[in-house]
C-alpha cells in the first residue's frame, strides 16, 4: 500500500468536499432541502473554483475498520453467509458503517455501501473504467486462446467494443426493432406456462417457474444476438440447450468459490475443473421476471393495479407496442420496485486506474479495489421507507415517497459508460412478458408457500423454486 506523499495537488471542490457540494452533483438533501438533478447539474457548472490540498489531510486504507480475512472466513462458512454475500453487506454496514476494508480471496477492498460514496468512487473512476479484477475469468480465456470481450477486456480495446455497441444496444428507437422478435419469444413462454398449468393436479400450478424464466431469457437472448432460436421453450428441450442452461448454473455457482480460494487447492478440490467444464458451454442468465412474479403473487392490489393499467392501454389482450410502454407507469414501477429488492447482481466491484480517488474524507491511491454494495444502498431505511417492503408507487410522480431517495440508491444496470449494455434489451423483455402473463392470468402463491428468500451466486438468484398458480383471466 503505497503512503499518501507530501505531494500538493490541486483537485477541484467539487471532489474535496464531496459531501457538503453534493447537491451540485446529484440533487439530494444539503441544508434541509431536495434538490431535482437538472437543479443540481446547473449549480455544479459553475462551480469552478479550486483548492490546494495534501493527501496528508486524509485518512487511509489503513484507518478504515473491518473484518480480517480470518473474519471473513469465519462469516462465510461457519457464519452461513457464503451464499448471502448481499445479506452480509447489510450486517458489516451495521458493524463498520458505510465505507469498510475487508480481504477476499487475493483482494484488498473498499465496501461503500451508502449512496453517497458509491456515487463518490463512480464519479472519479477516469475515462476507461474497470470493474472487478477477474483473473480466473481471464484466465479461462487465456487457455481456450478466446478474446476477453465487455467482461475481462479494458482501456482502450474495451472503450472501442463498447463505442460500437452502443449505439445499437441503448437508444430506445433502436432496440424497439426488436420488439417483433421479443414478441414471438413470449408468446412461445406464455404457450410452455398453459401447458405446464393444464398438467398439473390442479390445473393451475406452474412448478419451479424461476427455470422456465431462465428457458424464457436464454432463448429472447439467443433470438436477438445470434438470431436463431435454441428450442429452451419447446416440449422436448435440444440436449445441448439444456446443457448451456446447467453450464450457466454451475459457473455463476463456482465462480466466487474459485476466486476466494488459493491456487494450490486447484488439483485437489473439484471446484476448478467444475468451473472451467461450465465455462466451455456458457451464455448469462436473468432472474428478475422470477422475482416480479413472485412479488405480484402475494400482493393482490399491486397486481390489480398493474392489470388495470395494462388493460386500459392494451384493451383485449393487444400486444404491447413499444410506443404503448410510455403510458404504463406502473409496470415501469414494478420492474424498478422488484430491482430496488433484488438487484441482478448485489454488488460491483470497481478498480481505480487513472487516478488517486478521495472518498468521505479518505485518500486512496491508484489500483485500489472499490466493492460497490447496492444491495445495503437500495435496502437502507433512511433512504426507502419500509425498504424490505414491496412499494412500486414509491417510483411514481406525485407520490409522497417519490424523487426522495438519492439517484444512486439503487442502480441495477449501473450507471455511466460501464453500465449495463444490454439494460434496453433486458427493460423490453421485461416489460412485454409481464404485461402479456398480466393480461391471460392472476397469479397467486401456492396455498401456505412460505417465503423465499434470495441467495447469492454471483448474481443474486431465488434461495428455493418459486412455485406460483395461475389462474386464467375471463
Amino acid at each position: 500500500m503505497c503512503s499518501p506523499a507530501a505531494v500538493t495537488r490541486t483537485l477541484r471542490l467539487t471532489v474535496h468536499h464531496r459531501q457538503t457540494l453534493s447537491v451540485a452533483l446529484d440533487g439530494f438533501v444539503s441544508g434541509g432541502r431536495r434538490f431535482k438533478s437538472g437543479a443540481s447539474r446547473h449549480l455544479g457548472q459553475n462551480l469552478q473554483t479550486t483548492i490546494e490540498t495534501s493527501p496528508e489531510k486524509y485518512k487511509t486504507i489503513d484507518d478504515l475498520r473491518g473484518p480480517s480475512l480470518a473474519t471473513t472466513v469465519y462469516w462465510l462458512f461457519v457464519k452461513g453467509y457464503a451464499d448471502k454475500s448481499h445479506a452480509m453487506q447489510v450486517e458489516h454496514k451495521k458493524l463498520y458503517g458505510p465505507i469498510w476494508r475487508s480481504r477476499f480471496g487475493p483482494f484488498d477492498v473498499v465496501n461503500v455501501a451508502s449512496p453517497e460514496l458509491i456515487s463518490q468512487v463512480i464519479r472519479q473512476e477516469g475515462r476507461y473504467p474497470v470493474r472487478t479484477e477477474l483473473p480466473h475469468w481471464k484466465e479461462y480465456r487465456d487457455m481456450r486462446g478466446q478474446a476477453y470481450g465487455l467482461h475481462v477486456d479494458k482501456d482502450l480495446q474495451w472503450y472501442r467494443i463498447r463505442s460500437v455497441l452502443n449505439p445499437k444496444m441503448l437508444k430506445l428507437a433502436e432496440v424497439s426493432a426488436y420488439a417483433p422478435v421479443i414478441h414471438q419469444v413470449v408468446g412461445d413462454l406464455l404457450q410452455r406456462i398453459e401447458r405446464l398449468r393444464l398438467r398439473s393436479p390442479d390445473h393451475t400450478t406452474v412448478p419451479d417457474l424461476t427455470a422456465e424464466l431462465y428457458k424464457f431469457g436464454f432463448e429472447g437472448i439467443s433470438s436477438i444476438l445470434f438470431e436463431t432460436r435454441l428450442g429452451c421453450l419447446q416440449e422436448e428441450i435440444p440436449k445441448d440447450t439444456l446443457k448451456f442452461i446447467a453450464a450457466a448454473n454451475v459457473m455463476l455457482t463456482l465462480s466466487e468459490t474459485v476466486l476466494f480460494l488459493p491456487l494450490w487447492t486447484r488439483n485437489i478440490l473439484p471446484f476448478w475443473k467444475r468451473f472451467i467444464q461450465a465455462w466451455d458451454d456458457l451464455v448469462n442468465t436473468s432472474n428478475t421476471l422470477s422475482w416480479a412474479l413472485y412479488l405480484l403473487a402475494r400482493d393482490a392490489a399491486s397486481q390489480d393495479r398493474l392489470y388495470r393499467e395494462i388493460m386500459s392501454v392494451c384493451p383485449g389482450r393487444q400486444q404491447p407496442r413499444s410506443e404503448d410502454l410510455s403510458r404504463m407507469p406502473y409496470l415501469k414501477a414494478v420492474i424498478k420496485e422488484t430491482l430496488r429488492m433484488y438487484p441482478v447482481v448485489p454488488g460491483n466491484g470497481r478498480l481505480t486506474v487513472d487516478n488517486d480517488v478521495v472518498v468521505d474524507n479518505y485518500w486512496f491511491p491508484k489500483k485500489t479495489q472499490f466493492h460497490l454494495c447496492h444491495y445495503a444502498a437500495s435496502h437502507d431505511e433512511g433512504e426507502f421507507v419500509d425498504a424490505e417492503c414491496f412499494k412500486p408507487e414509491r417510483w411514481l410522480r406525485g407520490h409522497p415517497e417519490s424523487y426522495q431517495h438519492h439517484p444512486y440508491s439503487s442502480i441495477p444496470f449501473g450507471v455511466g459508460v460501464r453500465a449495463c449494455v444490454g439494460k434496453r434489451v433486458a427493460e423490453l423483455e421485461m416489460y412485454f412478458a409481464l404485461s402479456r402473463l398480466m393480461q391471460h392470468y392472476e397469479i397467486q402463491p401456492e396455498d401456505g408457500a412460505p417465503t423465499t428468500e434470495p441467495k447469492t451466486r454471483t448474481l443474486l438468484i431465488p434461495s428455493k423454486p418459486i412455485t406460483l398458480r395461475f389462474l386464467p383471466r375471463a
